[in-house]
């Protein structure tokens, strides 16, 4: 009888990181140490103050201490706390994704955050099995363990690993979308954020000589200056978060780099990469761009930035690049199939009843003794949903395209998805008394990545069975005979 193999040992996190935690620790505690100084100062407590740096640089040198983590050739366990200890475990197998993370900081010491998803449901912080850091060359070496196991030739001896197989990188053209993404309001609701307290300490006096200086043209360069500085924001936050991507594909496992201070690697497995969805956002569409993301089996929509596959790019970037993750190109720009006169029917409908009240205040208004010019808005209200439900009619469509479930829909938040066969774990038909009448349902293929589920907005019922006899044949069958 031979004997069981020794288990793995126990290790420490890199003794660097008693450089790095500690900052990372006074950075949280940043706000309440410059409270305990000012009060220190009005109080005549001098330097001592300072004592308090002590808290925070302790909890990180603790937080180093009482970390220990194993890798053996079947799990990967976590052990860390002091007075209410954890320990994490995974199987291998269960491994999603691998992010390698590394801030400036980090970077400086040559060390990265090992950042392991399981699609674990859990959303609490300490539930993640993250080991922070690793270095470098250490942390590129759990990668590649962790993913062995998907790859065959990166567990025969002797065999080198696939080359790998770059599909998208960055280019400087992509800044040219960065207005034309949520990153806009956020940096104009940062601007507006840090003016507003500095205005409201300033004591400003403003008289009619001064009124006088904005002239429609001085307001208007305000304006357009307001909105430069906005973008350039943007453009400097979409550097900072997407400079230096890269797509790639290596062996069983999709590969995305991206950042340009904070790095972060994240590895995908293929197996469990279920689909894709096109991001096709309206103000994104006028600059002709998309974005990609990945669904992958085991993670929500609450890890979204772990499947990012493509930031905002070129239509024809995104094409390549959906076309190359899907393995063809007809789930990505085959023809779909049209709804009917019912679901365009529903798209006006809704859209006018959206607008009613707006255009009902308006001729209230001009009937009270408002100018005639009130009426406009009335109008505006109409045509814009007028034209809101064309192009919702236009995005409504469904197929079965080389093995893969597609729907598209939206005009706002258009987005295009498409969820091969083998990741379709059941169907859902909804459908309200309004869509009943109108022989319309609201069809659902559902899965365990992304979202949960890819839905198809009234499709008439027919071509929602059909639709999901084709992706699943011998799965609804009984229950059809049965009703």
């Amino acid at each position: 009888m031979s004997a069981p193999a020794p288990e793995a040992p126990w290790q420490r996190l890199d003794p660097r990181m008693l450089l790095v935690h500690p900052i990372t620790e006074l950075v949280k505690f940043l706000p309440v140490l410059v409270g305990l100084l000012i009060a220190g100062g009005a109080s005549g407590g001098g330097p001592w103050a300072l004592l308090g740096v002590g808290i925070p640089v302790s909890l990180g040198v603790v937080r180093y201490l009482t970390t220990t983590f194993r890798v053996t050739g079947a799990r990967v366990e976590l052990r860390r706390g002091l007075l209410q200890r954890h320990t994490l475990s995974t199987p291998l197998d269960r491994v999603r994704t691998v992010d390698l993370t590394a801030s400036p900081i980090h970077r400086v010491l040559g060390l990265t955050t090992v950042v392991i998803g399981t699609g674990s449901v859990a959303t609490d912080a300490d539930d993640k099995l993250s080991l922070d850091a690793l270095p470098r060359e250490q942390a590129d070496a759990l990668r590649r363990h962790l993913l062995a196991a998907l790859d065959a030739s990166a567990a025969t001896p002797g065999v080198p690993p696939p080359p790998e197989t770059v599909v998208a990188r960055f280019s400087p053209r992509w800044l040219w979308y960065a207005p034309f993404t949520g990153t806009v309001l956020v940096a104009a609701g940062a601007l507006a954020g840090t003016a507003a307290p500095l205005l409201e300490s300033i004591d400003i006096r403003v008289s009619e000589d001064d009124l006088a200086f904005f002239s429609p043209a001085v307001v208007a360069g305000l304006a357009l200056g307001a909105l430069l500085l906005v973008a350039g924001l943007a453009v400097a936050g979409y550097l900072v978060v997407n400079g230096g991507f890269v797509l790639a594909r290596h062996g069983a496992a999709w590969h995305v780099r991206r950042g340009l201070l904070t790095q972060r690697e994240t590895s995908i497995d293929v197996a469990r990469l279920a689909g894709a969805t096109i991001g096709e956002p309206a103000v994104l569409r006028l600059a002709r761009g998309r974005r990609v993301n990945a669904i992958v089996t085991g993670l929500g929509g609450s890890q979204e930035s772990a499947t990012v596959l493509l930031p905002p790019a070129p239509r024809q970037t995104a094409v390549t690049t959906t076309t190359a993750v899907l393995g063809h190109p007809e789930p990505v720009t085959g023809a779909l199939r049209r709804h009917g006169r019912a679901a365009t029917t529903r798209r006006f409908s809704r859209a006018l009843l959206g607008a009613a009240p707006v255009a009902a205040a308006a001729v209230v208004a001009v009937l009270a003794g408002a100018p005639l010019a009130v009426a406009g808005v009335a109008v505006l209200a109409v045509a814009l949903a007028l034209a809101l439900a064309t192009d919702r009619v236009r995005a409504l469509g469904h197929g079965h395209l080389a093995g893969h479930v597609v729907a598209r829909s939206g005009s706002v938040l258009r987005r295009r998805e498409a969820l091969a066969d083998a990741h379709v774990i059941g169907w859902n038909l909804r459908a309200t008394w309004f869509q009943r009448r109108a022989g319309l349902v609201t069809l659902a293929a559902t899965t365990a990545g992304g979202s949960g589920r890819v839905e198809v907005l009234d499709v008439p019922v027919p071509d929602a069975v059909g639709l999901a006899l084709a992706a699943t044949p011998g799965l609804l069958e009984e229950f059809l005979e049965a009703r």
